[in-house]
């Protein structure tokens, strides 16, 4: 086994940690991991992702399952909805150029570590399935998983928030009925690319192996590991990863010019997270300080 290969399938173990503990966020290591240092070709990345999420998150899901956390039938409507644009974006994905596609997953992980990084409300108290009507949620899956089809991401990180907000689950149960929700995407999503992609099967095993035994330890660890804290920080990781893959697919001088910006932009954002856990300008509710008395 070549010593990339090693390296791929030891980081892998990441990407089960993170959608065993979060819900989601395997696709955004796993992309820039097989197309930087495994060296796979754009499309084939995407789609490898696509199968090893996919089987990771049934994996973690059978844990969810046991502790409670899964919403069987919200997930499989949003699920269900997902499929059909994960498999539309998947056959889309496989005729659109790779630095698009890589441009694109960029602009996706930027966007997922903002939503990451600010957090999101927690509804505990809260689970109506028709917090929204039925149409709004069949319509953000079809939109998520045309997503998720395309760029091989933006499963979790955007699954979750919108089973929170649409149909008004409780943190808990959004994150186990997010995994159930991406495995159906990333199946689908991966139906569409083999019409016109192929796989290297045992790096597609090897890295899946690998994936499942972190999401193992992810899921032992919800209990223990501050979901917040991590969060934040997997989101700090995820905005310098989305820069980078932007430094490697656009052309000089706009990539050092991207690197450099969000470099300095996630440094101050770090600083102010865990520094003080809270913009300095701001309560804990988002608010602005009041001014200082001067009497």
């Amino acid at each position: 086994m070549e010593i990339t290969t090693i390296i791929v399938v030891a980081l892998a173990v990441l990407v089960g940690l993170s959608l065993g503990l979060l819900g989601g966020g395997g696709s955004i290591l796993v992309v820039p991991l097989l197309t930087y240092i495994g060296g796979l070709d754009p499309k084939e990345a995407i789609a490898t992702s696509l199968f090893v999420v996919g089987a990771t998150s049934l994996v973690s899901l059978i844990g969810h399952a046991r502790k409670g956390n899964v919403q069987w039938r919200t997930g499989l409507i949003f699920g269900a909805a997902g499929m059909v644009g994960a498999f539309l974006g998947g056959l889309a994905g496989g005729y659109i150029p790779g630095t698009v596609l890589m441009i694109g997953f960029a602009v996706m992980m930027i966007a997922t570590a903002g939503a990451m990084i600010r957090g999101r409300k927690d509804r505990d108290g809260q689970s109506n399935d028709h917090h929204h009507p039925l149409w709004r949620i069949l319509l953000d899956g079809l939109v998520v998983g045309a997503a998720t089809g395309l760029v091989g991401a933006g499963g979790g990180f955007l699954v979750v928030p919108a089973l929170v907000l649409l149909a008004g689950l409780p943190m808990t149960a959004a994150v186990g009925t997010s995994l159930l929700v991406i495995a159906m995407k990333s199946f689908a999503g991966l139906g569409g690319y083999l019409t016109s992609t192929s796989l290297d099967w045992p790096l597609v095993a090897a890295v899946t192996i690998a994936a499942i035994a972190g999401s193992f330890l992810g899921v032992r660890l919800t209990s223990v590991v501050p979901e917040k804290a991590l969060r934040k920080g997997f989101g700090f990781f995820v905005l310098l990863m989305g820069a980078f893959v932007l430094s490697q697919e656009l052309p000089f001088p706009a990539a050092p010019i991207i690197l450099g910006v969000v470099a300095v932009l996630a440094l101050a954002a770090a600083i102010c997270f865990v520094a003080v856990d809270r913009c300095p300008l701001r309560s804990p509710r988002g608010r602005a300080e009041p001014a200082l008395r001067t009497a």
